[in-house]
């Protein structure tokens, strides 16, 4: 059975630490395959407007390169507007039916599942990943989700620490990888 993990946010911008969690998906949970789906707009932060699409996106593919098991998917950004989970999971259990779906979720957004969107149907379609977050205590998660949490690799890197960075001037080379600080510089993004 092909086990596809789904890893959605709003990657502005992609850092380290969201390569490191694929990694520790890809291989703890033994996925073929990993997407990662930019949101439009986070329903979790209606009140911040991310960066423009276009540059999240070219940033997020730069940070992929060579990672042929991995693929950008930018079918939230298509949709506009809020971005909701179930809309891309029923997305992916039609494009690939019979594969055993993992949705990847930080570890402080678990006790809100039972309030997202059409929550049952996400517990009957998805397995989550829990994605541990330094500092926080671990939240079981509720009845009826089912899923693991990642053991490997948790650091405490931000995009919002990112983007403070920049608008400071401090270097960002040890949060990103090159490619992505190379193209945050040369397009002058988050000063």
């Amino acid at each position: 059975m092909e086990r596809i993990g789904l890893f959605g946010g709003t990657f502005d911008p992609t850092h380290y630490g969201h390569l490191l969690v694929a990694q520790a998906a890809r291989e703890e949970v033994a996925l073929n395959k990993l997407f990662f789906i930019p949101a439009s707009q986070s329903p979790f932060k209606p009140e911040r407007q991310p960066t423009p699409p276009k540059e999240r996106l070219r940033l997020l593919r730069l940070a992929l390169l060579g990672k042929e098991w991995s693929e950008v998917d930018d079918q939230e950004i298509q949709r506009g507007g809020l971005s909701y989970t179930i809309d891309t999971v029923r997305s992916y259990a039609g494009r690939f039916p019979g594969a055993q779906l993992f949705y990847l979720i930080g570890s402080d957004h678990v006790s809100k599942l039972p309030a997202w969107r059409e929550a049952n149907e996400l517990a009957r379609i998805v397995d989550f990943v829990i994605i541990p977050r330094p500092g926080l205590e671990e939240v079981p998660l509720p009845a009826p989700f089912r899923g693991q949490r990642l053991a490997g690799f948790p650091v405490g890197i931000s995009s919002s620490q990112v983007r403070a960075r920049i608008g400071a001037g401090l270097p960002i080379d040890h949060l990103v990888p090159a490619p992505v600080a190379e193209a945050i510089g040369n397009n002058r993004l988050y000063l």
